[in-house]
């Protein structure tokens, strides 16, 4: 298997469209494809986001028939340089947050809630 320089993760997500422009909008990424109610995907640097809705291949009904859903625990981890500032910004913009900050010997995150529910936890680690 061939190594490649972008990293893939995907979301399932319950509004493709609205997970696009959440994405975009607030934390810098990118547009790559829309093939909205199904899917789209958005990147920023290295790290392409795969948004897979509920019509999707991906959100299809595994065979014991649970159907796969945004939330859980694991998460995107963007790092930041003023936690504090970039807290500030979003809070204004009207998103929420899972937590406040938190800070440990490597520095200091909080966890972000995308529009389904999706956690992205951004770090600014410690100085020094």
């Amino acid at each position: 298997m061939a190594a490649s320089a972008t990293v893939n993760v995907r979301y399932m997500v319950d509004d493709v469209e609205d997970a696009v422009a959440w994405y975009t909008k607030h934390l810098g990424f990118k547009p790559l494809s829309n093939h909205a109610p199904a899917f789209a995907d958005v990147t920023r640097g290295a790290l392409r986001l795969l948004l897979s809705g509920p019509t999707s291949s991906a959100g299809r009904p595994m065979p014991d028939g649970e159907r796969p859903g945004p939330g859980g625990w694991n998460r995107i981890h963007l790092i930041v340089e003023d936690l504090a500032a970039e807290v500030a910004r979003l809070r204004e913009a009207g998103l929420s947050f899972r937590n406040e900050i938190v800070t440990g010997p490597g520095g200091s995150q909080i966890l972000l809630v995308d529009p389904s529910g999706n956690l992205v936890e951004l770090f600014q680690p410690a100085q020094g």
